[in-house]
């Protein structure tokens, strides 16, 4: 059973999240302050922790660094009600894996627990292969699922690659664009359309040999 502390200084949404992720077989803690999720972080083994941006005394931003320096295993989802790329880049920056937008479906955030959950045991696996810092970057599914599709159909658009992933926050995408092009596995052409770099479809072959060790 998966480990999820909710951390919010909304009681009632504590309550709430931990009643609906306690019936889908997680089990929750919850903490009303960044202070309080440190220090549970250090007393405990969480595999997930839902940290809301904006707290008193400790914003869920100055609590992220340290809570990924005491629990650096753990996957940290923000969740935030100003949804924009810089927020997420800075947020991501400092060890989130992932970020969602207040009010949100429960079924968006059961999504991304479950992709926090598989990049955990990806990024496992390229422990074990030892890869080397590209691949690393593509712990993330969505990312993964990008290069896929640039694989399939060369020279998509932003909103193409939006409407392909099923995905309605399109900043998010922008984010996990911007990455896969500083890595140097995806480009723009001139209609800035993108498409995969001779070093992204390398990228994809090593993906396929560690998404088949990964399914033994």
């Amino acid at each position: 059973m998966k480990n999820i502390l909710i951390v919010d200084d909304d009681s009632e949404l504590r309550v709430n999240l931990s009643e609906i992720l306690s019936k889908k077989g997680y089990h929750t803690d919850e903490a009303s302050t960044g202070i309080e999720a440190i220090d549970k972080a250090t007393a405990k083994k969480f595999d997930v922790m839902l940290l809301d941006l904006m707290m008193p005394k400790m914003s869920g931003m100055d609590a992220l660094a340290e809570i990924r320096k005491r629990s650096p295993g753990t996957k940290v989802i923000m969740l935030t009600a100003f949804a924009t790329v810089d927020n997420a880049v800075k947020a991501i920056k400092k060890g989130a894996s992932d970020y969602i937008s207040k009010p949100f479906k429960i079924e968006d955030l059961d999504a991304i627990i479950r992709r926090a959950l598989e990049e955990s045991r990806f990024e496992e696996g390229i422990k074990k292969l030892d890869m080397d810092f590209t691949l690393s970057s593509l712990t993330n599914s969505i990312r993964r699922k990008v290069i896929k599709l640039l694989h399939q159909n060369r020279g998509l658009h932003l909103m193409e690659i939006t409407k392909a992933l099923d995905i309605e926050d399109h900043t998010k995408v922008v984010f996990h664009l911007k990455n896969l092009k500083e890595s140097g596995i995806i480009e723009q052409d001139k209609e800035k359309s993108y498409f995969l770099t001779k070093e992204g479809e390398k990228t994809l072959e090593c993906m396929k040999i560690l998404e088949n060790y990964l399914s033994r």
